[in-house]
């Protein structure tokens, strides 16, 4: 926690800003610990234009508190503070719905930014061995499923120097459920796809609940906010 640092002080954010330029592209930085307070941190996702600039921040919503067997516990909300609003980023080919790792888990989020406007979601993640094996595929087709977007969900994988194992297995999947690139586990890696964004309209017309919605029990949905 010592090391961790307000934005302004952070040491790889620049490094990563100065990539983007260097390379004209846009850059998803999911995700950085951020200094809040004295006792409290931000699991903060960055996009990054292809001139360096921050052109959205998303401070990921949902903290993972749970014990898993084999004595795994994690505690996210003891140093992380929660975000407090959906983020909609536009880009040159659509809009992009920000979330990270354990959001994926709630639904109504994705729904939340698709009514919105996002043809593509990003879900970085750092999933367990344990809780990817079971549902790490699973829950990202049903995102894509479920809004007719593309998700694209880079993970990390491989064991760690305090013993967790992380599944791996980056996914980009289309907006039918398909997965149309898939990384390995244990190797770092790069996975390419070719992005057809008529498939959008295309899922969203044969399966038109988007807009279908009853809003019997849902839970409350967080705020959207789009970001140029």
């Amino acid at each position: 926690f010592d090391k961790v640092r307000e934005e302004k002080d952070d040491e790889a954010l620049p490094a990563f800003r100065s990539l983007a330029a260097e390379k004209n592209i846009w850059l998803l930085i999911g995700s950085l610990p951020i200094r809040l307070s004295d006792e409290k941190v931000a699991n903060r996702a960055f996009l990054i234009s292809p001139e360096g600039d921050v052109a959205a921040r998303y401070d990921k919503i949902h903290m993972f508190d749970v014990d898993l067997a084999g004595g795994e516990s994690y505690r996210e909300s003891r140093n992380y503070e929660p975000g407090r609003e959906a983020i909609l980023a536009r880009l040159p080919w659509g809009r992009l719905g920000l979330t990270v790792c354990y959001d994926v888990r709630f639904p109504h989020l994705y729904r939340t930014l698709a009514q919105a406007g996002a043809d593509f979601l990003t879900v970085p993640a750092a999933f367990t061995r344990q809780t990817g094996e079971a549902h790490w595929h699973t829950l990202l087709k049903a995102r894509a499923i479920e809004t007719g977007c593309f998700v694209i969900a880079p993970a990390q994988g491989g064991k760690h120097e305090c013993g967790r194992e992380t599944y791996g297995h980056s996914l980009i999947v289309a907006p039918w459920g398909e997965v149309i690139a898939e990384a390995d586990h244990d190797e770092p890696g790069v996975i390419l796809a070719e992005i057809d964004t008529g498939k959008i309209a295309e899922a969203r017309k044969r399966v038109p609940s988007l807009g279908h919605d009853r809003g019997f029990g849902l839970p409350a949905s967080p705020s959207v906010r789009q970001v140029s």
